[in-house]
């Protein structure tokens, strides 16, 4: 089992460096403090930007204001202009918690390792609702952990939902596909 946790980002370079200490030893205490493993990971996409200067452009042929409308005009310029410079990319923080519930596979022969492969069936285990329940709060506890821990640090934390979880796969497995989040910007 497991949940994902999406975490938000601060600039580190913006801080103070008796900030930048203080960040640095609170990562160091929550670390320290977890008994379980994480996963973290870091997914950085190419943001496209042409569906927001459309909406930019849009607001802009609205104004009435000449001034802001000139304004207008010369920031989409510069977006474009950055934009064609460099590459603008988004990053998604995420911390992937597991919770195991069977204890790890024994050590078996190379028959063994071919009969499970030809019928994966045979080493499915089930579980009792009851024992999922107990199961799910022990993930959650772990999870409320990692909420309290990178609260310390100034970070926002949420748990993704089922929707945002098959969302962020396909993006994972199709990189070149925009996604739902990319279309609406």
């Amino acid at each position: 089992m497991r949940v994902i946790v999406e975490v938000s980002a601060i600039n580190f370079e913006l801080r103070s460096e008796d900030e930048q200490t203080a960040i640095i030893q609170n990562f160091q205490r929550f670390i320290n403090s977890m008994d379980f493993p994480l996963h973290i990971c870091i997914i950085s996409r190419r943001l496209y930007i042409d569906n927001y200067l459309k909406l930019t452009a849009e607001a802009s042929g609205q104004l009435d204001n000449e001034l802001l409308r000139i304004q207008a005009g010369e920031y989409m310029k510069f977006i474009k202009e950055l934009s064609s410079l460099t590459n603008i990319m988004s990053k998604k923080f995420y911390i992937a918690v597991p919770f195991y519930i069977f204890e790890a596979p024994t050590k078996t022969g190379i028959f063994q390792s071919i009969k499970s492969t030809v019928s994966p069936t045979a080493n499915i285990q089930s579980i009792s609702e009851e024992k999922f329940s107990i199961y799910k709060n022990q993930l959650m506890q772990r999870a409320e952990l990692i909420f309290g821990g990178l609260v310390g640090m100034g970070l926002r934390t949420r748990l993704l939902e089922r929707d945002e979880l098959v969302q962020t796969f396909y993006g994972l497995y199709n990189p070149t596909a925009k996604t739902t989040e990319e279309k609406k910007i």
